[in-house]
């Protein structure tokens, strides 16, 4: 499917938003599981897998997605690929940028990313799903907490192929119940003079992490004002695959 190219200062490439339609695409830093059916399963079952093996068990399904479609993004759809090839002018902020970008926060020992969009509207959710060793989920969701905390004031974040993105403010925001910890936030960035807002929210279900985050990426291609809200059916039906 032939894509739009935008300009590479904005936060994402916005996958194919010509046609608001999700492409297929690639993982980050090669721990994306194997892009294979699997059979819903539950937290404590999917405990039985390997790391690989679990995260793709934990993932909600197309069927259980409701109205929205779940695939894997473009290759490109990220202001980074990789944390490697990412900068951030505010070390503090860099777990708010890897959250912002599709990357996981902290240290997982599998990952995987999917964008979900609904039938009508054209608002974008990343879901970002890592499981860790023991202790290392706690720890991510600690880095993530300081980086909201610290980095209200804003921040760039920069990938080694010359895209940059200046998030202008960081406001962090009540989330929804649900998880051992939970966090979310709201970035704004500005395109073209218009201000966009972005959302963000992560859950910690144990030694699981699950990030979402939205893009208006309908009224970013119409030169309005955005403001991303991020589907609670949709969180409500990942996160009982990790509850």
């Amino acid at each position: 499917m032939k894509r739009t190219a935008l300009p590479l200062s904005l936060p994402l490439s916005l996958l194919c938003l010509a046609a608001l339609t999700a492409c297929s695409g690639g993982g980050e830093d090669g721990k994306e599981a194997a892009d294979k059916p699997k059979a819903s399963a539950s937290a404590s079952q999917a405990k039985q897998a390997g790391p690989a093996e679990r995260v793709a068990q934990l993932l909600v399904t197309k069927a259980e997605a409701g109205d929205y479609r779940v695939d894997k993004p473009a290759e490109g759809d990220a202001l980074a690929p990789s944390k490697d090839d990412m900068n951030v002018d505010k070390a503090d902020c860099a777990p708010l940028a890897y959250a912002m970008n599709e990357l996981p926060i902290g240290d997982p020992e599998a990952s995987l990313v999917r964008v979900a969009h609904g039938t009508e509207g054209a608002m974008l959710t990343y879901i970002t799903l890592a499981t860790y060793a023991e202790g290392k989920a706690e720890a991510a969701m600690k880095g993530l907490t300081a980086a909201a905390g610290a980095c209200g004031g804003g921040y760039t974040a920069k990938s080694s192929a010359g895209a940059a993105t200046t998030y202008d403010s960081v406001t962090v925001e009540t989330a929804p119940a649900g998880g051992d910890e939970s966090l979310a936030t709201a970035a704004t960035f500005q395109y073209q003079g218009v201000t966009q807002t972005l959302r963000t929210q992560s859950f910690r279900f144990g030694d699981a992490i699950a990030s979402y985050f939205s893009l208006d990426s309908g009224r970013l291609l119409q030169g309005g004002p955005g403001q991303a809200e991020i589907p609670a059916d949709l969180v409500k039906a990942q996160n009982a695959k990790l509850g």
